[in-house]
């Protein structure tokens, strides 16, 4: 692979992966050495944590199609080796955390995928790309859920290490839906009846402050180009 070509992306958009495929099996010794690598890779490299965690996904049952994949995956990587988290100084240690989903995108079991990430001031330091473990009836249901639960967390922790957080926590989703629903219980109900999606105004409420996080609209390019989902 020294001579490949790069691309643009680590997964390519018209893809999609299933375990059930007819395509010729690889040696699966191979395919897991290769992810497993990847994953090393994922902890300072969140711009390939989405591929990486839907190529672990076919660890028990990979064939040619995921391992042409996991070649993809490498030319990206070539192509982006000079690619780094970087933090500047700054005077306010602001929380801030970006979120995405894709709808039923798992063709097994029809789940969405959730992709977040959160900066503290300027840096990104979190970020998770996984399958969730509910089936989100509607894309604004499956944004909604991805990053809250991460932001209530990561608020409690900064609390325990004497850096509070005054104002509430800043989640962005490029889905205007996912913030009418955030603004307002009342769609809860007519969204998605799901008990995951019910109790996040019950959890909201028991956070210290009477609003912990909110939601924003922001750009769907910037979640595009970190790779989300």
């Amino acid at each position: 692979m020294s001579n490949c070509k790069i691309v643009s992306a680590p997964v390519a958009q018209v893809e999609k992966s299933t375990s059930n495929g007819n395509h010729e099996r690889v040696d699966e010794k191979e395919y897991r050495s290769l992810v497993g690598c990847f994953l090393y890779l994922t902890a300072t490299r969140p711009n390939i944590m989405f591929a990486v965690s839907l190529l672990y996904r076919f660890m028990h049952c990979c064939d040619v199609f995921h391992f042409k994949a996991t070649k993809r995956a490498l030319r990206y990587v070539k192509g982006t080796l000079n690619y780094v988290v970087k933090f500047d100084k700054g005077k306010k240690l602001k929380l801030t955390g970006y979120s995405n989903s894709d709808w039923a995108g798992s063709i097994d079991d029809m789940k969405s995928t959730s992709g977040y990430f959160f900066t503290l001031s300027s840096g990104v330091f979190c970020w998770c790309s996984k399958k969730q473990q509910t089936v989100a009836q509607s894309i604004a249901a499956a944004e909604y859920i991805a990053a809250v639960n991460q932001a209530i967390w990561l608020r409690k922790l900064l609390c325990d290490l004497n850096e509070d957080q005054a104002e509430a926590i800043e989640i962005r989703v490029d889905n205007q839906s996912a913030v009418a629903i955030a603004k307002n219980p009342v769609f809860h109900g007519k969204t998605n009846p799901r008990r995951s999606v019910e109790l996040w105004p019950a959890m909201q409420h028991q956070t210290s402050m009477e609003a912990a996080w909110k939601l924003n609209q922001c750009s769907s390019y910037i979640l595009f180009i970190c790779n989300l989902i």
